[in-house]
């Protein structure tokens, strides 16, 4: 229990990662807006996230290489350069709207400037990726992640309608122009582009780090490998979409049941907690959010600096000194800084959060077809080339929201 507790793997820490401020946003609207109505994308969620985590996570233990760089082996550089573009810009906005919701759930038990909290947790997020190895203090800050439980354990004592749940969790009944808004909005915070260049950089650093081979190099580990990634990235989306399931229930069973169906700030977000912590439910919200938000920022801040540095040939890694990779550790500040700048916009924080899973399920789509490429190529691959069985999945999701963005916009847009 101890070695599974303290051997963190890259798809354990995506997973943590993914329940970041703008998915506990997105799932609460979710459950307040339509109820039960939204409960079945989690279920459909799972065997696709899981697939193209698997794919990524795939892609840089055999090539020893981060998907950006194998991207530019399959596709012309301007369209690399096209797609990196994309995920940078998502990842910005989900930077600012991440410390936005940050500060204001401090601002929540602590009062205060937000602005000035804005920015300490920028700070905070940069020190600790300038001088502190990633996975060491991820080890400390996935116990705050644990606060998230609190959404399981209000399942458990409020009065849940689970005919209407289940039913929720098997029968689409919502498919209007809001709650396609929404749908897209939970696949982009689930299925999130930066999850996909995250996982797959840091296969390829544990490579760089370690006396190990990539796997094209060293088919002798491929059954080993693959079998932890399997294990640990199974893990890693099931504790995510578990939390998401429970967030779901959750609000829909508290803040949907007394009518409050748009969710405008961080204290009625706060307010789904109340059952299991009564007047500390803004502390315990306030843990959720932090917790999450220091272990999202450095990821999106990280794998948009991935994506840029490995486009440009640039040294990448978390492994080098801030002065051995520059450009690459520039990236990072730039980022989180320019995401910081996003805090003095009129964007409300939560809603904030919400259109940047929004941005992130219609970016998405290109760049999980680039990534589907790579996975099925030969001369990229090898003989390690993705079997037909992820490559299914892994396309069905690219399907699912490509669809699911062609459905919003239209419907947006064209009535």
């Amino acid at each position: 229990m101890h070695e599974l507790a303290s051997d963190i793997g890259p798809g354990v820490i995506t997973g943590a990662a993914d329940d970041d401020p703008s998915g506990i946003a997105t799932y609460s609207q979710a459950g307040a807006q339509f109820g039960y109505g939204l409960l079945w994308t989690m279920l459909l969620t799972y065997p696709l996230m899981a697939a193209v985590q698997l794919v990524s996570a795939h892609i840089g233990r055999v090539t020893g290489a981060g998907l950006a760089k194998n991207i530019g082996r399959a596709l012309p550089h301007w369209i690399v350069s096209l797609l990196v573009t994309i995920l940078l810009v998502a990842n910005i906005f989900n930077i600012g709207a991440d410390l936005s919701a940050m500060a204001a759930a401090t601002q929540l038990v602590a009062r205060g400037s937000s602005h000035v909290y804005v920015i300490l947790f920028a700070f905070v997020c940069v020190a600790l990726q300038l001088f502190v190895p990633y996975r060491r203090y991820a080890q400390v800050l996935k116990w705050l992640t644990l606060s998230l439980f609190a959404y399981v354990g209000v399942i458990l004592l409020v009065h849940i309608d689970w005919r209407q749940a289940l039913l929720g969790m098997v029968w689409p009944r919502e498919l209007g122009t809001a709650a396609l808004l929404t749908i897209v909005a939970v696949f982009g915070t689930t299925i999130s582009p930066y999850l996909f260049f995250w996982q797959s950089s840091q296969e390829a650093e544990e490579i760089a780090t370690t006396s190990q081979r990539a796997l094209r190099d060293a088919p002798t580990a491929v059954r080993k490998q693959y079998r932890r990634i399997r294990i640990d990235t199974l893990f890693g989306m099931a504790f995510s979409n578990l939390i998401a399931l429970a967030i779901m229930l959750a609000t829909a069973a508290t803040l949907h049941a007394r009518g409050i169906t748009n969710i405008s700030s961080a204290a009625e977000a706060a307010q789904a907690l109340e059952p299991i912590a009564g007047r500390f439910a803004f502390v315990l919200f306030a843990l959720g959010i932090i917790g999450t938000g220091l272990l999202a920022v450095p990821v999106l801040a990280g794998s948009a600096a991935f994506a840029v540095g490995e486009t440009h040939g640039w040294k990448t890694g978390l492994e080098f000194k801030p002065l051995q990779a520059a450009r690459f550790y520039a990236i990072i500040v730039v980022a989180t800084f320019v995401g910081v700048a996003l805090d003095w916009s009129n964007l409300n924080p939560i809603k904030a959060l919400f259109w940047s899973a929004v941005l992130n399920g219609v970016s998405a789509v290109p760049i999980m077809a680039a990534m589907m490429l790579v996975a099925s190529s030969r001369s990229i691959m090898g003989r390690l080339h993705e079997r037909r069985a992820l490559l299914v999945f892994g396309w069905a999701a690219t399907a699912v929201m490509a669809l699911a963005s062609v459905a919003m916009l239209v419907t947006s847009f064209g009535g």
